[in-house]
């Protein structure tokens, strides 16, 4: 991909990405005050779609975002050949995108050990 369209594409991600990070947050702080358990989030997520829904697009929105910023950084500051950086960073999306969707799934799916 050029790095005109992944420039883009990082910025979008962004676009996306700020609103959500700011949500999750006032959600923490909002359990944490409340005195809330982790058992207790866990029973209130159990089986919510709109919590899946919202953290699933975190997920996908942070799985296009990091790796692109990464991928720049060590474009920068390293000598890694072009040919191994853009695979690698692939792999790490691919990587986060899995995770991040066994984490939602684990938090919001009803019947599911954490």
């Amino acid at each position: 991909m050029s790095d005109g369209f992944l420039f883009m594409l990082q910025r979008l991600s962004a676009l996306v990405l700020a609103p959500l990070v700011i949500v999750h947050l006032l959600v923490i702080l909002w359990a944490v005050e409340g005195g809330l358990s982790g058992a207790e989030i866990l029973e209130r997520t159990r089986g919510s779609t709109a919590l899946a829904l919202f953290y699933g697009l975190f997920v996908i929105a942070a799985a296009i975002h990091a790796p692109i910023g990464l991928r720049n950084v060590l474009q920068e500051w390293t000598a890694i050949d072009r040919r191994w950086l853009d695979p690698a960073m692939l792999g790490l999306a691919i990587i986060l995108l899995v995770t991040g969707f066994r984490a939602v799934l684990a938090v919001t799916a009803t019947g599911v050990a954490a």
